[in-house]
């Protein structure tokens, strides 16, 4: 999702991608996120203790966050180097890995 959401940001430096109007953006940026959803919906359905896996719901929206959270640090500090970053997004990310701390606590 992150490069569904964002990847369009850094591609507007190019000019054969500036010159796509919206639309064409919004379907480019949705067959990114297909992909993504082809992965993650079984992933879930595998994972989910409904369906015999070992993780909760609110276990799984957990993981997936944090997942998020990482590919979209990832991809900001690679791709948008003007972006810094602080030192209260590293707090945050220090409450993040303690909320995964506490979903999973018996």
């Amino acid at each position: 999702m992150t490069c569904a959401w964002y990847g369009n940001l850094k591609l507007q430096a190019y000019p054969w991608f500036s010159k796509l109007s919206l639309p064409v953006i919004i379907l480019l940026s949705w067959l990114v996120a297909g992909v993504e959803y082809s992965f993650m919906i079984p992933a879930n359905r595998t994972g989910f203790t409904g369906t015999g896996g070992p993780f909760t719901l609110w276990q799984l929206k957990v993981i997936q966050e944090a997942i998020s959270l990482f590919v979209f640090t990832i991809f900001t500090v690679v791709l948008f180097r003007s972006e810094p970053m602080r030192l209260n997004h590293l707090i945050g990310f220090v409450f993040l890995v303690l909320a995964v701390y506490f979903i999973f606590k018996s």
